[in-house]
């Protein structure tokens, strides 16, 4: 069994697309820790904020076969990927660390996420796998998040309601 780190985000109806994402990743994968759910401003464009979250979860799946049933998941919740790199989102679910693995991006899959080093994935994944060591760094996402230059921002918190 691999252990994943995911990335979560959604602008659009956030909480209704995260609850069932999360919904979804609990009833498919064994051991899935949630990190809290937090406010961020949209990154590379002008848009309403997102909600972002972390998980990590066990799977036999590959990191492919991962980032292929991720990818069903989002096209269920309506992504639309024929927009602009940096554009509003129903559900976007990237696959951020993979046991130790590094991808170099073969069928759109690059690990570890080069958004690691922004604060709306590194909150959230050092808040729930703070001794998990990137790859190719060297450091711990505790580390990464204790050097980051958004570490003293109190991004809000967001419980997701029912």
């Amino acid at each position: 069994m691999s252990l994943a780190l995911l990335s979560l985000g959604s602008n659009v109806e956030p909480e209704t697309h995260l609850r069932s994402a999360i919904a979804a990743l609990h009833a498919r994968f064994d051991d899935v820790v949630m990190s809290s759910v937090y406010r961020f401003p949209a990154v590379g464009y002008t848009g309403p904020d997102f909600l972002n979250a972390a998980a990590t979860l066990r799977t036999g799946l590959s990191a492919e076969a991962l980032n292929d049933w991720l990818h069903a998941l989002e096209d269920a919740h309506g992504r639309d990927r024929s927009g602009p790199r940096y554009s509003d989102r129903t559900l976007d679910i990237d696959i951020v660390l993979f046991d130790d693995a590094v991808l170099d991006g073969a069928k759109h899959l690059r690990i570890p996420r080069d958004e690691l080093r922004h604060a709306f994935v590194l909150r959230p994944a050092a808040e729930i796998a703070p001794d998990w060591v990137h790859p190719v760094a060297g450091a711990t996402l505790a580390d990464l998040w204790a050097a980051h230059p958004d570490r003293h921002v109190a991004f809000e918190r967001m419980a997701l309601t029912p």
